[in-house]
């Protein structure tokens, strides 16, 4: 028998639930729309078809309705009733309607940088955090680009209100260390200083497994962007890190000399070199070793953020070059940086050759396997932009990486999963980020269209889509919600296209 309706509820703490009005129409007419940058105390999404961040297939209608920064009530709405008039919609004090349209959990950039300048030329952090903000990105993990002291202070402008801006969770950088001692004082005062968890280099294996060793024993995670260097992801094994960013360290892992087989005149020191050969390391993981790094991953809970879109200028460099958004919404300073300049981290591309892209497609092709075949096995793969960096823009970047795991095979239900709840686990706050579900913060994005049939339509810019024999715009996050405030994409994106073009206008 249908009953009038389905609740998903699990109450805020001490607050009663919301009470349920009648709606002849089953939709509410006088309720205000929202407004942009404006928290209500109570706010209704209406008419969503859900999305979760647990990889369950979308359902709707629902009324989901905002308390403060938290969800309150999801409730799912029986078609019958609607049509009978007796549905029971939450009481709301300003409402977006979502007919037609999907509702995702906030989507989570785990591998973030923060940069207030490019070659030397100022970028504003407002820059940044509205582009994450317009393409759906309600949290940031962000990995040590600034001084540590700028990031914290980035986080407490976020968490005071004072800053339109993503939820921020600051892992400071380590260095400094010369001792396994030294490593040691070093976790413990980074965790003095109020660090979400720390990012870590290339280290020595004494000075890291010390490291690893006394930041379990303060309670502090772990992001290990590997290089070329004495450890790999065996010593990440050994030593509980937490995430495993890039690739660097797992094929290498694999390798049965040790090494890879680098040219006599090979300098790690030079990008070019180093991003050459690394377009070669893939295919010379042994595939039986390979398999076994990966299991020992999964068994020492060892999670991946691949960041599959920060290197994709290496197998496509024309593509990387010309992105359509870069026209209104790449800042000078940011552009000026991405040019070929061996003085600028990633700006590698000198000489860069077919042979060299036909390389990358090959290591792509390889490592986008090992990802499929980590997660068959249980490993817990999130979604890291690492933008900033060879022509990836903010927001941007983590829209394309979404797409990159669509070409590894991933089911888009997985892929949201991916960079929602996933990512939201391997921060260790997966009990109130990452799904939508009462009793969660209302970090929530309302997307024109279905990003199950196509996830461009979560770029900030949308996409397009053919209407009576025409191109007509469709497409983008229409409002993302953070913590109970909504922010209307259309407005963030204005708001970054006159940054954009007064920083032009000021350098000509």
């Amino acid at each position: 028998m249908r009953t009038a309706l389905f609740v998903a509820l699990a109450g805020l703490a001490g607050s009663a639930l919301a009470p349920l009005q009648v709606d002849a129409q089953g939709a509410t007419t006088t309720t205000p729309a929202a407004r942009h940058n404006v928290r209500t105390p109570r706010l209704a999404i209406r008419n969503a078809t859900i999305v979760d961040g647990n990889g369950t297939p979308a359902r709707g209608p629902a009324d989901i309705l905002i308390v403060g920064d938290t969800i309150a009530q999801v409730v799912f709405l029986d078609p019958v009733a609607m049509r009978s008039g007796r549905a029971r919609r939450p009481q709301a004090d300003a409402e977006i309607d979502a007919t037609g349209k999907f509702v995702l959990p906030g989507l989570i950039n785990a591998h973030a940088h923060f940069q207030n300048e490019r070659s030397g030329q100022p970028l504003p952090y407002e820059y940044s955090l509205k582009l994450w903000l317009a393409s759906g990105i309600t949290t940031v993990r962000e990995v040590g680009t600034p001084t540590n002291n700028e990031l914290l202070a980035a986080r407490a402008a976020e968490r005071s209100g004072a800053a339109v801006s993503p939820r921020i969770f600051a892992y400071l950088r380590f260095g400094g260390a010369r001792t396994p001692e030294q490593a040691r004082a070093r976790v413990r005062a980074l965790k003095a200083e109020g660090a979400d968890g720390i990012k870590i280099t290339g280290l020595d294996r004494d000075i890291m497994l010390a490291m690893l060793d006394e930041a379990r024993k303060v309670g502090l995670r772990v992001a290990h962007h590997s290089g070329v260097e004495e450890t790999n992801v065996w010593d990440d094994i050994a030593g509980g890190t937490t995430t495993m960013e890039h690739w660097y360290g797992i094929p290498d892992a694999a390798i049965r000399s040790g090494r890879q087989n680098f040219p006599s005149d090979y300098d790690y020191n030079d990008e070019t070199d180093r991003f050459r050969w690394a377009g070669r390391l893939w295919r010379e993981a042994d595939p039986v070793l390979l398999d076994s790094v990966l299991k020992s991953m999964v068994r020492a809970n060892v999670a991946w953020v691949p960041t599959l879109d920060i290197y994709e200028a290496s197998r496509d460099l024309q593509r990387a070059q010309t992105q359509p958004w870069f026209r209104d919404y790449l800042h000078p300073s940011l552009e000026e940086y991405f040019k070929p300049d061996p003085s600028n981290h990633g700006s590698y591309f000198i000489g860069w050759s077919s042979t060299d892209e036909v390389f990358w497609k090959e290591n792509y092709r390889i490592w986008m396997t090992a990802l499929r075949r980590f997660e068959e096995l249980g490993g817990t793969i999130a979604c890291g932009d690492d933008a900033g960096f060879i022509y990836q823009m903010y927001g941007f970047g983590l829209i394309r990486e979404m797409e990159l795991h669509a070409e590894a095979g991933f089911n888009p239900l997985k892929i949201i999963q991916h960079c929602t709840g996933n990512a939201a686990l391997v921060m260790g706050e997966e009990k109130r980020l990452g799904r939508v579900r009462a009793g969660f913060m209302a970090d929530l994005i309302v997307v024109d269209g279905n990003p199950l049939e196509d996830l461009k339509v979560l770029y900030p810019t949308g996409t397009t889509k053919i209407v009576d024999g025409k191109s007509v715009p469709t497409g983008g996050v229409v409002w993302t919600v953070k913590g109970g405030t909504p922010y209307n994409g259309a407005t963030l994106m204005a708001e970054v296209r006159e940054m954009v073009t007064a920083a032009r206008a000021a350098r000509r």
